[in-house]
């Protein structure tokens, strides 16, 4: 039966059983479980909330840690390093931003759920294709694609496409 304390007297009589298990053994070391203070035994140490912690930011690996947990702490850092290293994450959006555009002047509205599927319905109730709604109102077909595929934000499509787009088809893509 396990026996904890808070690093007081362990009741052994001879002090050197294991507080977390009750493992005799003469190598004990201290080790602090789920915030107390305990002597435990070698096949406990793992149960060490600092040495958990060290292995976690790379500071040293438990020695009776689990392959497991060093598995999971190894691809934690794998997954780290690649976000660092990709350029999406690297505060520069001139790679996908419109060259011009100033989302603080036209900012794009709250779309309602299910825009794309609504624009397309309307384009083609209207007997439109793409291309042609594109050149009537000065619009690159590529930004009607990602609207009626409802990626009007990763696009950085402007609200006043979005408001002139409801005007022209009698359509609602945004809340109002």
């Amino acid at each position: 039966m396990a026996k904890y304390s808070t690093g007081g007297s362990s009741g052994s009589g001879d002090g050197d059983a294991c507080e977390l298990c009750g493992a005799e053994t003469d190598a004990l070391r201290e080790a602090n479980v789920a915030g107390a203070q305990l002597l435990v035994c070698r096949d406990c140490a793992p149960h060490d909330d600092a040495a958990k912690t060290e292995s976690r930011t790379g500071g040293g690996q438990d020695a009776g840690g689990s392959d497991d947990d060093q598995e999971i702490d190894r691809t934690r850092r794998a997954v780290q390093n690649t976000a660092k290293a990709n350029d999406v994450w690297d505060g520069d959006s001139s790679h996908w931003e419109e060259e011009g555009t100033d989302y603080d002047d036209d900012p794009l509205p709250y779309l309602v759920s299910g825009y794309g599927e609504a624009l397309t319905e309307a384009r083609q109730e209207a007997g439109l294709q793409r291309e042609e709604l594109g050149e009537e109102m000065g619009i690159d077909e590529s930004t009607l694609l990602a609207i009626e595929q409802g990626r009007a934000t990763q696009a950085g499509v402007p609200g006043s496409v979005v408001e002139a787009l409801e005007e022209r088809l009698d359509v609602e893509l945004s809340e109002q």
